[in-house]
């Protein structure tokens, strides 16, 4: 069952779907993605899938709360930390994806400081792009 939440400007917004969504299909990918046996190793093969991801996760970080999701205040960080944490990347690697998500953040909070119809486009162009974006690194390069 979506709950539904009021937004800054009395707009509807779903509530936890949109999280819920996304981080089953985070989880799947950290998790069903084998790390690469060689941690020195400075890419993987996904990679460019993964800091994409890592900046959706950044864009989520901001604009869900904004959009009226207090609820998901921590949701997109730990969900990049449980990212980071089932990937076990190099040192150099790890910070690649930090500055990613960091980035993104960064970047909307500049543009974005109250839910507009935008924000909430974005929201949603975002979780269906990480979704796909995870459900490809699953389905491609996942464990068998």
């Amino acid at each position: 069952m979506r709950r539904t939440e009021r937004n800054d400007t009395g707009s509807r917004t779903r509530g936890r779907s949109v999280a819920a969504r996304l981080f089953a299909v985070v989880v799947v990918a950290a998790v069903g993605v084998a790390p690469i046996t060689a941690r020195a190793q400075e890419t993987a093969p996904y990679d460019d899938h993964l800091m994409r991801l890592a900046e959706i996760l950044g864009a989520l970080h901001h604009l869900r709360p904004l959009c009226g999701a207090a609820d998901e205040a921590q949701t997109w960080r730990d969900q990049m930390a449980a990212l980071v944490e089932a990937e076990q990347p190099s040192p150099e690697r790890a910070k690649r994806l930090v500055d990613r998500f960091n980035h993104a953040y960064r970047g909307l909070a500049e543009t974005h400081r109250t839910c507009t119809d935008t924000a909430r486009a974005l929201i949603t162009r975002y979780t269906a792009e990480g979704a796909a974006l995870a459900q490809e690194v699953v389905t491609r390069w996942g464990r068998s």
